[in-house]
């Protein structure tokens, strides 16, 4: 049997180790659930289901059932759009669909098994039977990538794979013994899915399920920091795992004087670049943080900085079921287990998967993602600048909240910026801007910026789940104030670099340029 079935049946006669909103259960109340989840399930004779669930104590129960009865599972992510969650019902031929109670079934489907309880997930079947789309055998899990499109691509996993990486992950925590884990993302997402619910399962420890609104989340991607540190105190966890931003949001607030739980042994922190301030921030406030890498090809994390093998600036060592090599291009390539293949593409090739990621390994193994390949911006001159990187520096001051960078061919860097407040200034944007340009090489400071209308959100398309900027998105609804800004200006004191000129003795060749004046909320 997996593991994950045979820690969850081994704990059927455990006092209160599941905690929510509405209170803790015992395994034995667990057990029963599950049984009567696997029993609707029978009823509607499921094989392919898609849950749209809010954080909870059901999504495990259901997500369990899915793995007692061999079914696949579809989470989809609260935020997705109408035409995201279309498009994960077509192309994985879902045929059993379950939405909480109070939404009405989607046009072309049709609510079954109804309960007493309007407030109970209700199951919802087509209308319409569909052929199967064919699955990679073995597929145990569909996971959607945020992708760049309206269309995620849907990643086929086993089950056999989460489980291999949930013990992994459990062995890495193991020397700071968390025992309770209090889960703080989606878990439609895969990493607070493997990391929040498997890991701890096969540790013995806790697991504390608060609903996203108890957590502080609002809408596609508002964030109550007062009630979150409510949440934090409430449940005492030892464990968490948190996206970049939600990192910064807690050292922001601890550093303004909130206090944060005592209790708080192992910090997971992934999904976007962290700056290395950042964690020094955070390790100076004592938050016990260690910085990861993963991505959903791999069934999430394949390094992770440990208690016995941290490096600042560093994403870890590999962890032991998986290598990292250098490929062509430093791309970083992973030796291990990986998907089975893309939903509707042909079979993933056995051997390294390539991630995209540019990256360095030193001389102690430690890995060092500099950012997307794809994203790499050549200026005008020549020079390769990752934006993760720029963008990382930016993030560490309190009055920018969202940054992306840009200046593909360009003789300069712009950005479009989104102020922590409204009553932020231009002013001390630019203040910003300069305090980090003085720790950036030439090629690599922004020269000017456009201040941003909206912040970046899932709902308007410019952030990805994990929160990293949609660069292609922001640039076209920013594309008429990017043109506006001067390639002549100096605008927050840069001599610009000439052309031919070399790093090392720019400033002995190049004159400094006379600022060209921009509208107010273009420039820095």
């Amino acid at each position: 049997m997996n593991a994950v079935l045979q820690a969850w049946e081994a704990r059927g006669h455990d006092g209160a180790w599941v905690f929510s909103g509405t209170g803790s259960v015992d395994g034995a109340w667990l057990q029963a659930r599950v049984a009567l989840w696997r029993e609707r399930l029978s009823r509607c004779a499921a094989q392919r289901v898609a849950t749209r669930l809010d954080n909870g104590v059901d999504w495990l129960c259901l997500d369990i059932a899915l793995r007692q009865i061999g079914a696949v599972h579809v989470p989809l992510p609260m935020f997705f759009s109408p035409t995201q969650i279309d498009h994960a019902l077509q192309s994985a031929s879902v045929d059993t669909l379950v939405l909480p109670g109070p939404f009405p079934a989607p046009e072309g489907w049709t609510r079954t098994d109804a309960r007493a309880d309007s407030n109970e997930p209700a199951l919802h079947q087509r209308l319409v039977s569909t052929v199967h789309a064919l699955l990679h055998p073995g597929t145990a899990v569909i996971t959607y990538t945020s992708g760049t499109t309206a269309q995620p691509k849907g990643v086929c996993l086993t089950f056999d794979h989460l489980t291999q990486v949930a013990q992994v992950l459990t062995d890495a925590a193991a020397p700071c013994a968390p025992r309770r884990h209090l889960c703080l993302m989606p878990l439609a997402t895969l990493l607070e899915n493997v990391g929040g619910l498997y890991a701890p399962m096969l540790a013995g420890a806790e697991i504390c399920l608060p609903s996203l609104a108890e957590i502080g989340y609002s809408g596609a991607g508002g964030l109550d920091i007062a009630q979150l540190l409510r949440c934090l105190h409430h449940y005492q966890p030892h464990s968490m795992i948190l996206l970049p931003q939600l990192l910064r949001a807690l050292v922001m607030a601890a550093e303004a004087g909130a206090s944060l739980p005592t209790s708080l042994r192992f910090i997971a922190v992934g999904g976007a670049r962290v700056g290395a301030a950042l964690i020094e921030r955070a390790m100076a406030l004592g938050l016990p943080v260690f910085e990861g890498y993963g991505m959903s090809e791999c069934a999430s994390v394949v390094c992770l900085n440990r208690p016995d093998a941290w490096r600042a600036g560093s994403v870890g060592r590999a962890l032991p079921h998986v290598a990292l090599h250098l490929g062509e291009g430093d791309v970083l390539e992973v030796q291990g287990p990986h998907m089975l293949g893309y939903l509707g593409q042909p079979a993933a090739a056995a051997g390294r998967w390539r991630t995209g990621d540019l990256g360095r390994i030193d001389e102690d193994g430690f890995v060092h993602v500099l950012g997307r390949a794809d994203n790499v911006i050549v200026t005008a001159y020549g020079r390769n600048v990752a934006p993760e990187w720029v963008e990382s520096e930016l993030l560490q001051h309190a009055v920018i909240s969202q940054v992306a960078m840009f200046g593909e061919a360009q003789a300069f860097n712009t950005a479009v910026i989104v102020p922590r407040s409204a009553d932020t200034t231009v002013a001390a944007l630019s203040a910003a801007v300069r305090q980090c340009n003085a720790d950036l090489p030439e090629y690599a400071r922004i020269a000017a910026f456009v201040v941003a209308d909206a912040p970046f959100q899932l709902a308007n398309g410019q952030l990805t789940a994990n929160g990293r900027p949609r660069r292609a998105v922001i640039a076209q609804h920013y594309a008429d104030a990017l043109l506006k800004l001067s390639p002549q200006a100096e605008l927050l004191g840069i001599d610009m670099l000439s052309p031919g000129t070399s790093q090392g003795d720019w400033r002995d060749l190049s004159a400094p340029l006379s600022p060209t004046p921009l509208p107010q909320g273009e420039r820095g």
